[in-house]
């Protein structure tokens, strides 16, 4: 964690460009993609004359392409589509990311996109662009983020079991055998070993580094972890490559793998933790301070974090099914408050090994878009260690400190924290907070035309 910046970007060498380019040359055709605002992946198949241009002048593709609802509609209110005319944007691909697609058939190489503008600045709502544009804040402040991973994720099948829409691999009618719940167990990673071993030899040929995998708290959840990075603009391209991968090779087996926050109602929810540190510019990190106890900066980046938290939670918990996660007495917190090796905090502070100190954020769902997560996650802290912000008293175990700022668990609540916050327009950018929020009410308003069956069950006869 002390080890000086190594970017895959800085890296991006002309011999590396010509390797990638004759990649694209011998391929089938390439798959080439952007990330949404939502953090789905949109793009097209291109034949290998035509993905030349992707390390070269580049491709059009729609700037609404970035906003979209999750179920790919334009938004309305957003002014990208409809009131522009719909102008085209220029994509190129991100270097490393150009590699084989190790689950299909034939020949066939992925791209991940990015847009920028005409004077090379991001265009403002690519994700990845919002991420970069805050690890520039940092470097021109003499710093380097360091981070890791944690990725939770349940592989379901989706056929009828019982009524039930989705149910764990060989549960029948009555659940027996699919609930079984295996945590830590080997046993329940041989059970799926065909899909999580090609998934492990899929993710090294993209270069994605698990350092781990290990069965979780509910039926068929997994979890992996990203090894700990200074390229943090890469650990979000991973950690996006990752979720692709293994939906993909869970559908050659059969199965889905679903990174929604809450699957199923009586089961663990899937999270995605993440570990920080910051580095100057001899690469120390500044978080040293004793084993029981970092140093000021630390507590100063926590301090910007817990105050930015409640604004920031929609990035953390962009859709409806997130809210499902936080519940008092869960892992999930419901409060913005800290402590010393405390999982039942939002922030856990570790310094037990003081070369290693960092901070935990165990907020965010494992449906958020890793780049909007980061660079909440990483304003904040920045604001956090330029205005010196005091973290507050500390919480011990379920016991919460007074003063904690209560989070929003409710989706709407969370959009209209977003959408008025100060924060933010720093964070974003005053546009990006305009265009996300109207996406996120545009949702709203949607699922608010939908009528569950638990409603039909409860009221249909008995209001």
């Amino acid at each position: 964690m002390s080890s000086a910046p190594d970017t895959a970007e800085m890296h991006t060498s002309a011999e590396m460009i010509a390797t990638k380019a004759a990649l694209m040359a011998q391929s089938d055709f390439v798959e080439a993609f952007a990330v949404d605002v939502n953090g789905v992946l949109r793009g097209k198949w291109l034949q290998p004359e035509k993905a030349k241009a992707l390390l070269g002048n580049g491709i059009a593709m729609p700037r609404s392409v970035y906003l979209l609802d999750i179920w790919g509609n334009d938004i309305i209110e957003g002014g990208i589509a409809q009131d522009t005319g719909d102008p085209d944007g220029i994509c190129t691909a991100v270097p490393h990311s150009i590699t084989r697609m190790g689950w299909t058939e034939g020949n066939v190489t992925q791209a991940l996109l990015t847009m920028r503008e005409a004077d090379g600045s991001y265009f403002c709502l690519d994700p990845r662009g919002v991420l970069s544009n805050v690890l520039d804040r940092y470097k021109a402040a003499g710093l380097q983020p360091a981070m890791g991973v944690e990725l939770e994720f349940y592989l379901v099948d989706t056929g009828k079991h019982g009524g039930m829409a989705i149910a764990p691999r060989g549960a029948d009618e009555s659940g027996w055998r699919g609930w079984h719940v295996d945590a830590v167990g080997l046993g329940e990673i041989r059970e799926y070993e065909p899909i999580l071993r090609e998934l492990m030899t899929t993710a090294k040929i993209q270069g994605i580094k698990l350092e781990t995998l290990v069965s979780e708290n509910g039926p068929g959840q997994f979890e992996v972890t990203l090894k700990y990075s200074t390229d943090v603009l890469l650990i979000a391209d991973h950690a996006t490559l990752f979720k692709r991968t293994i939906k993909e090779i869970s559908r050659k087996h059969g199965l889905t793998a679903t990174f929604m926050a809450k699957p199923y109602g009586q089961c663990a929810g899937s999270g995605m933790h993440v570990h920080m540190s910051v580095l100057d510019e001899a690469g120390n990190n500044i978080f040293v301070g004793t084993p029981e106890r970092g140093s000021e900066r630390l507590y100063h980046a926590v301090g910007g974090i817990i105050r930015a938290m409640p604004d920031t939670m929609l990035t953390l918990a962009p859709h409806a099914n997130s809210y499902r996660r936080f519940a008092p007495g869960v892992h999930a917190p419901t409060y913005g408050d800290w402590g010393h090796d405390n999982r039942m905090a939002a922030l856990r502070v570790i310094t037990a090994d003081p070369a290693a100190s960092r901070v935990e954020h165990r907020v965010a769902g494992a449906d958020c878009n890793p780049y909007l997560a980061f660079a909440s996650l990483l304003g904040s802290a920045l604001i956090g260690l330029e205005e010196k912000a005091d973290p507050g008293v500390e919480s011990f175990g379920l016991t919460r400190a007074k003063g904690a700022p209560p989070l929003p668990i409710a989706w709407s609540t969370a959009v209209d924290k977003f959408a008025r916050s100060g924060v933010i327009g720093k964070i974003f950018g005053e546009e990006f907070q305009r265009l996300y929020t109207a996406c996120k009410r545009q949702e709203i308003s949607e699922m608010r035309k939908r009528i569950s069956d638990v409603e039909y069950d409860a009221y249909l006869t008995e209001a």
